[in-house]
């Protein structure tokens, strides 16, 4: 059987996200992933011309979760964040993201444009207008990727015992600024002697981000606006 017809786009998707997974993305190549898969190089490029469009099927793949369904009934906020929770968790489950986002041209990937035509559809049901609603959407992405790329704790590759002399090593060092000028800092020392809660971080995270996107909702006329006239 030829490579192409045993090689199928999704295996050649899901191979490199298994790459970039495990190494990083500027390991997936097509000659990596030809090795991976076990056919030559030209096998793929029946179905990504060259890296540029790999990176924009990668995209794509992974998007789709971002887009989850809805319950049509649901307030306009709920589903926001429903969207803005699966973003933040795709980028948690692949921490290439970021770095994805920045090589790739958006209007090459189908989900994207799915994704943020829902997002203007909701803003316009709360009030914003289209060019209010792209901006808001492009906070959201922004504000999603500083949150993940935020997390706290310590590095990933340390041991638990690592981890536990990070953590100490991070508490004296807010421990030994002057408690006269910075009490405050010194008190929140004492935080660092357990692990952060990771999950309690990203809950406070999307609530504060949803809740400058509902506090600017609530000033405006409700029924969905349109155009870029301001409201």
């Amino acid at each position: 059987m030829a490579d192409t017809e045993r090689l199928s786009r999704r295996a050649l998707v899901e191979k490199a996200v298994e790459v970039a997974d495990s190494e990083s993305l500027d390991a997936v190549t097509v000659r990596r992933l030809a090795q991976e898969l076990g056919v030559t190089p030209m096998a793929l490029y029946w179905h990504v011309k060259n890296k540029d469009q790999l990176l924009a099927c990668l995209s794509d793949h992974l998007l789709a979760e971002v887009t989850p369904e809805f319950d049509p009934a649901a307030p306009w906020n709920l589903r926001l964040r429903a969207m803005v929770e699966a973003l933040v968790g795709v980028m948690r489950r692949h921490r290439f993201m970021p770095q994805l986002f920045a090589l790739v041209k958006e209007e090459e990937v189908p989900s994207f444009t799915r994704a943020t035509e829902a997002a203007l559809d909701l803003l316009s049901l709360a009030g914003f207008t289209l060019r209010e609603g792209w901006a808001v959407s492009h906070y959201l992405l922004q504000g999603a990727i500083a949150l993940v790329g935020g997390e706290p704790g310590c590095p990933r590759t340390l041991t638990a015992a690592q981890a536990a002399e990070w953590r100490r090593q991070k508490r004296l060092a807010l421990e030994r600024l002057p408690a006269d000028e910075f009490p405050r800092m010194v008190e929140f020392a004492k935080l660092m002697e357990n692990e952060a809660d990771v999950e309690a971080y990203y809950t406070f995270g999307l609530d504060l981000l949803m809740s400058g996107v509902e506090t600017m909702a609530a000033r405006k006329p409700q029924g969905g606006a349109t155009g870029d006239a301001a409201s």
